[in-house]
């Protein structure tokens, strides 16, 4: 009996506890949703506030806001020269493989290499002697000849005395008239054989055929040269003047062709592979007869004097050829160029210190400035440095000369008429013969940021 009331009572007692910690669980989750719910409703609080009273305070800040300053410069008039910029190789006039004649055992040799020689300098020597016996016993055989041949005219004269007084018969005088002719014939063959061998005897004896550099020596003296080699003995190249061979566009051959006609020298400049460093200036001499039709381009032919042979053949060279040159044209510096939506534009200072947004139609570019075709006059006023902070109506400031200035010495560094204030961003320097740019603008390469006029 006592066991069985003792029993029920064991088991009620552990399930009583787990209803307790539900609830308390629940409660702890309860909680947490609660004050998760109540955060974001702060911050969604505030952070309407916030906006509402940025966009109220917005209208305020805009119509409180301070021009612009901007760099600047004033349209002109100036030179633009029409440039084509391409790649060329350097190509010598006169390229000569040096290569035996004769076949002989080379002796000497009169070069250094990588020297530079004159035309009839000696280069090689290859034994002589076997040639020297082969002209000898040539001019044995001519000897003996010239005499059997002289003995035979001597004897046609007796006989022609004869014959006029019908001494001798007819057929005899004839038969030594033509051993004359054969004799004469054999003398003119032997005096050929004499005359191959001393020009054998003359090619063991190689000189430089032309004025140039002398390459890398490919014999060395003691090898048995012959004719069949390919190698040669040396290559000689003219290094005084020399050619650049380059390619143009068939769209600038009229103009090219119309200014050689009219008699115009043009002027080409060859640069290093990097493009920034001038080797040598020449002219343009030749143009080709035919338009490749897989590239469509014609090939041109530069002369260059190239005294301290800075011009190296097969080398690769940009070239710079000068067409022509467009004078008193409207010109805009190159910084003030900017390209988005409505095309190619500037932003032109108005008289009320007001930026409007300008369409152009643009020409060839020289040296920092892109030449004007229509959209702007001469003495309008367009920004040249700080366009990306710009849009069509906002109003600008340009720094007075003297306040730049000053800026530009306080800080170390040359002034520049037209640069921002101390309010602007500051300028990235750039390396000479490029434009500064600053962040978010777009760089222009190698020109020179012009000054405001």
């Amino acid at each position: 009996m006592d066991e069985r009331v003792d029993r029920p009572d064991a088991e009620l007692a552990p399930q009583s506890v787990g209803p307790v910690v539900r609830r308390s669980r629940l409660r702890w989750v309860l909680g947490l949703i609660i004050l998760l719910g109540a955060g974001l409703a702060i911050a969604w609080f505030w952070t309407h506030r916030a906006t509402q009273t940025a966009g109220q305070a917005a209208p305020g800040r805009a119509s409180q806001t301070p021009p612009q300053p901007v760099g600047a410069a004033t349209i002109g008039k100036g030179d633009i020269r029409i440039i084509l910029n391409e790649l060329g190789t350097v190509t010598s006039l006169d390229t000569v493989t040096v290569v035996t004649q004769i076949n002989g055992q080379l002796t000497e040799v009169g070069f250094k290499e990588g020297q530079v020689v004159k035309k009839g300098d000696f280069l090689a020597q290859i034994d002589p002697r076997p040639y020297q016996a082969a002209l000898e016993q040539a001019q044995g055989t001519l000897a003996r000849d010239q005499g059997l041949l002289a003995q035979a005219q001597s004897d046609l004269k007796r006989y022609q005395t004869l014959g006029r007084q019908d001494s001798i018969a007819q057929q005899q005088l004839e038969d030594q008239h033509y051993l004359v002719q054969q004799y004469t014939g054999t003398v003119q063959t032997d005096q050929g054989t004499v005359d191959n061998a001393k020009l054998n005897l003359a090619y063991c004896h190689i000189v430089s055929p032309i004025d140039g550099q002398v390459g890398l020596r490919q014999v060395d003296p003691g090898n048995y040269v012959q004719t069949s080699s390919t190698t040669g003995i040396a290559v000689i190249t003219q290094m005084e003047p020399i050619s650049v061979l380059f390619s143009v566009p068939q769209e600038s051959v009229p103009e090219i062709i119309q200014r050689m006609r009219a008699g115009a020298t043009l002027s080409v400049a060859a640069y290093d592979q990097a493009n920034t460093k001038q080797l040598a200036t020449g002219q343009l001499t030749t143009l080709d007869n035919l338009i490749d039709t897989t590239t469509g381009t014609l090939k041109l032919r530069a002369m260059f004097a190239n005294p301290d042979e800075m011009l190296y053949p097969n080398q690769f060279v940009n070239v710079r050829l000068l067409v022509n040159t467009l004078k008193d044209a409207i010109r805009v510096p190159v910084p003030a160029v900017q390209r988005g939506a409505p095309g190619t534009y500037v932003y032109v200072i108005n008289a009320n210190s007001t930026v409007s947004v300008r369409p152009v139609t643009l020409g060839p570019t020289d040296e920092g400035y892109e030449a004007v075709l229509s959209g702007l006059q001469p003495g309008e006023k367009v920004v040249t440095d700080g366009t990306d902070r710009l849009r069509d109506g906002v109003t600008v400031t340009v720094p007075p000369p003297a306040q730049t200035q000053s800026q530009g010495q306080s800080s170390g560094q040359p002034g520049r008429v037209g640069q921002p204030g101390q309010n602007a961003p500051p300028v990235q320097t750039a390396p000479p013969g490029q434009a500064p740019t600053e962040p978010g603008q777009r760089q222009h390469g190698q020109h020179h940021l012009p000054q405001a006029q």
